[in-house]
């Protein structure tokens, strides 16, 4: 994964963060594994030591994930580091510790802790599970408030608050130490940053330039369109494609906002397999984005000629409601409809 976005962030600087982060946790993955072999079996009770470093670090670097993704600038060096002091205080005084030899104290139940507090292992074990809350509370408040103040995708918000939930998961499989606990935190971790690699891939996918629309003087015949596919199975899907093509520039159905996939089918006489297979095999992602590129288009049409002057106005070309045809033209064009409109409407 981290391979993939490392090569999209020479596009697109904002993968960068997600690839470095990606990275950093499957490197730091593979750095433990010699300290949990060496501890292997044995008993720490609660508030595991090393468990806790390793919490302070993937919440500072968990915390960072939401806002990488939509504010790359959030990762300049000099803001990095300042939001890193109170992790790195913390882990450098514990690492120097265990440098000079310093055992970790065992701590069977809460009731030991306040016997034990004053020792400075306790204490920086529970300063491990403070600076790790402040991180994680972080994780949870900075993407909502993006989503609220800038122009952050919505799916942002629900990923931060997912990561928030998996990492207060941790911090209870962090001081109640157990395998499983850690195998389902583990699990669920890569779930998530699954989810948010492929719907990277996905954002990638939809701003892929599309391809221009021409037009389609005659729509081939069914018959004809299976007779290609003995021989050639991509030129069939061509020829679905055109006449998939014909039908929307004769009969203009996707002005009605009640026009979807279903009617497109039953209209062409292609099954919902094969009409998805011929329009990926031009370029589009689904039908949907592809009916919504005929009125991204007629939008920008009526836009430069004044007959469309506000985003409410789209409704004549197939929108539910001024809402959906900026989601959708935002998400389309990387660009406001607002300002779309105020850049290509004519001028009074």
């Amino acid at each position: 994964m981290s391979s993939v976005l490392f090569l999209y962030s020479r596009y697109k600087i904002e993968y960068l963060a997600l690839a470095w982060i990606t990275a950093i946790f499957g490197i730091g993955g593979c750095v433990s594994i010699p300290f949990i072999l060496h501890y292997e079996g044995t008993d720490f009770g609660i508030l595991h030591p090393y468990m806790l470093m390793l919490l302070v670090a993937s919440s500072y670097l968990q915390s960072l994930q939401p806002l990488g993704i939509a504010m790359p600038g959030y990762l300049q060096w000099g803001r990095m580091w300042k939001y890193a002091i109170p992790a790195l205080i913390v882990l450098s005084i514990y690492a120097l510790g265990l440098l000079l030899d310093s055992e970790p104290v065992v701590i069977k139940h809460f009731s030991d802790i306040p016997e034990k507090l004053l020792q400075s292992d306790i204490l920086l074990r529970v300063a491990c599970v403070g600076v790790s809350i402040y991180y994680i509370v972080n994780i949870f408040r900075l993407p909502h408030l993006m989503v609220k103040h800038t122009q952050v995708p919505r799916y942002v918000k629900a990923y931060g608050s997912a990561i928030g939930i998996v990492a207060t998961y941790y911090v209870i499989s962090a001081i109640f130490f157990s395998m499983i606990n850690i195998l389902i935190y583990l699990f669920l971790f890569s779930l998530l940053n699954m989810y948010i690699f492929f719907r990277t891939l996905e954002t990638m996918a939809i701003h892929l330039p599309k391809p221009a629309i021409k037009q389609v003087q005659e729509a081939p015949t069914e018959e004809w369109i299976a007779e290609v596919e003995k021989e050639d199975f991509n030129q069939a899907n061509v020829q679905r494609f055109n006449r998939v093509e014909f039908f929307m520039q004769q009969k203009k159905e996707w002005t009605d906002n009640t026009f979807g996939r279903d009617r497109l089918c039953e209209a062409t006489g292609i099954n919902r397999h094969l009409m998805l297979q011929c329009l990926r095999s031009q370029g589009y992602n689904n039908i949907h984005d592809y009916i919504n590129s005929y009125r991204i288009n007629a939008l920008k049409q009526k836009i430069k000629s004044g007959e469309i002057k506000t985003p409410n106005d789209s409704v004549i070309v197939g929108f539910g409601s001024g809402k959906t045809a900026r989601n959708c033209f935002e998400r389309m064009e990387d660009q406001s409809l607002d300002e779309y409109i105020k850049e290509k409407g004519p001028k009074s």
